[in-house]
């Protein structure tokens, strides 16, 4: 699984790679979800280790759930407002 702390991070590492090469950064890819799920850790909701078992649903890659995805729209838009 992934935390959302470590998916925000590397999101706004992207940006600021980008700054310093004076180019735009063209899109992000993340792997999300409406759905209640609890495949990553963190966010609004705090989900925990302990959590994961209870709506963890995906054979492959963890998703972001509704909030967790929220939350890191917030964040991209804020960077992209600082560009």
């Amino acid at each position: 699984t992934r935390h959302l702390d470590a998916v925000l991070a590397e999101i706004s590492g992207f940006f600021a790679a980008h700054r310093a090469e004076g180019t735009w950064p063209g899109g992000v890819h993340v792997e999300l979800t409406g759905d209640d799920v609890t495949e990553c850790l963190g966010g609004a909701e705090e989900i925990l280790d302990a959590h994961l078992d209870q709506r963890y649903e995906t054979m492959c890659d963890p998703r972001l759930n509704a909030r967790q995805s929220l939350d890191l729209a917030f964040r991209v838009a804020e960077l992209l407002r600082a560009e």
